[in-house]
């Protein structure tokens, strides 16, 4: 796996740039439509398109029998036949790049047996880069990290969505958590509280694979683990690759404490 750690974070530093590229100039931006996982604008830029092509490139090209699902990519039924499949977002938090907020990530993972078993975010801005390796713990930035072992509701900081927040779905939680702090991209949160920045990220909408895959397996890393509302841990390079209605990650007892409180707003509400 070291060949492929070392590819990807080259891989993955080399379309930060290309990104950064981008950050200040007058690119375009489009709308690729609805979606379950958003409200409003879904947008995609020039940004976007060209990062993922140069990922696309140069892993599928290193490594010629490893599958390829990404965000910006159209996706094809051979990756399901793959043993190994790399899952990426070129520019996980969209939203945020256009407005120029620091909260953005290129993230890719490498997925074994619908597993992840490499897991890279970079934030460039920030100069942030968070990896793991299946068994060989997480870091940011060359040093080790581990997830908060808080597991009361009231002392945890929630990282959840910034749209969320915006669109009143976390009103009935208000006073059940410290603090519920928004921050953009799915790929960074879950970055974040891996490394203790936070105690717990939570999102009450469904999300795709290759918005959490890294991040999951950073997370898994750092002592740390992550399950949909139903209480089931994502496998990945699936058929359907959305994740329905939410997901909680953290350590394992705050993660099991947040879902009661999450589930039971949702059961007294029904």
């Amino acid at each position: 796996m070291n060949r492929e750690l070392e590819a990807a974070i080259n891989a993955t530093r080399e379309a930060g740039k290309i990104l950064l590229d981008f950050y200040d100039t007058d690119y375009a931006v489009d709308d690729k439509g609805t979606s379950p996982m958003y409200s409003g604008s879904n947008p995609v830029t020039d940004a976007d398109r060209s990062a993922d092509s140069y990922l696309r490139e140069t892993l599928t090209g290193e490594f010629p029998d490893y599958g390829w699902f990404s965000e910006e990519t159209k996706d094809s039924p051979e990756r399901l036949s793959k043993e190994r499949v790399w899952i990426v977002d070129p520019l996980d938090g969209t939203k945020e790049f256009i407005e120029k907020k620091p909260m953005w990530v290129v993230s890719v993972a490498l997925v074994e047996d619908h597993e992840p078993v490499l897991g890279i975010l970079y934030n460039p801005l920030k100069e942030e880069l968070f990896t793991a390796v299946k068994g060989g713990g997480a870091e940011m930035n060359g040093e080790a990290v581990t997830c908060s072992q808080k597991t009361d509701p009231s002392e945890m900081v929630i990282l959840n969505s910034r749209t969320e927040t915006r669109d009143g779905l976390w009103l009935p939680f208000k006073g059940a958590f410290k603090k519920l702090m928004g921050v953009g991209s799915v790929a960074y949160k879950l970055g974040l509280t891996a490394a203790r920045k936070a105690d717990v990220f939570a999102t009450l909408r469904p999300k795709n694979e290759w918005d959490v895959c890294a991040g999951h397996c950073i997370l898994n890393e750092a002592g740390g683990t992550m399950i949909d509302l139903n209480g089931t841990e994502p496998t990945y390079n699936n058929e359907n690759t959305l994740f329905s209605p939410g997901l909680v990650a953290g350590n394992r007892e705050a993660v099991e404490n947040t879902l009661r409180v999450l589930t039971a707003e949702v059961a007294e509400s029904a």
